[in-house]
């Protein structure tokens, strides 16, 4: 497995991906349009990150790092395909998105998820996130909200 930034060329597999996951626990929502339709302009052109994982050529991972006011990044879309799951893909992931903001100084990565989403909050509870009170959010399905202080 390699973990890589995202380029123009992992457009469609970004999406793909994404759309996968979300449409087999949830429905897509407008702002997951907003974010897969233009990964570069939503996320990398105001000073995030992606970061995609491969395996033997093959996209079978991704996350998003969006950048916030304070300096801190709010991890999303973080997904890994069926076929890759349980290999440890998404500790990787996690750690790449970890390593990035501590690189670029945030104070803090936060992320918002589903209370349905068991195997994705074991592993952020493993990376040390903490739960945080409910606040608004522009997603129907979030009611788990998360940080990790850096």
């Amino acid at each position: 497995m390699q973990i890589t930034a995202f380029e123009p060329r992992h457009a469609e597999a970004w999406k793909r991906l994404n759309e996968a996951w979300i449409a087999q626990h949830f429905a897509i929502e407008p702002k997951d349009r907003e974010v897969l339709d233009d990964p570069a302009g939503t996320i990398l052109a105001k000073g995030g990150a992606i970061f995609m994982a491969h395996r033997d050529g093959e996209a079978v991972g991704c996350v998003g790092l969006i950048a916030l006011a304070d300096g801190g990044f709010e991890v999303a879309k973080m997904t890994v395909s069926e076929a890759a799951r349980g290999t440890g893909l998404g500790k990787a992931l996690m750690a790449a998105c970890i390593d990035h903001a501590r690189s670029a100084g945030a104070p803090r990565l936060y992320l918002e998820s589903n209370s349905s989403l068991a195997p994705a909050l074991a592993l952020y509870r493993a990376a040390g996130f903490v739960q945080l009170p409910a606040r608004p959010t522009p997603y129907a399905r979030a009611d788990v909200f998360m940080e990790l202080a850096l």
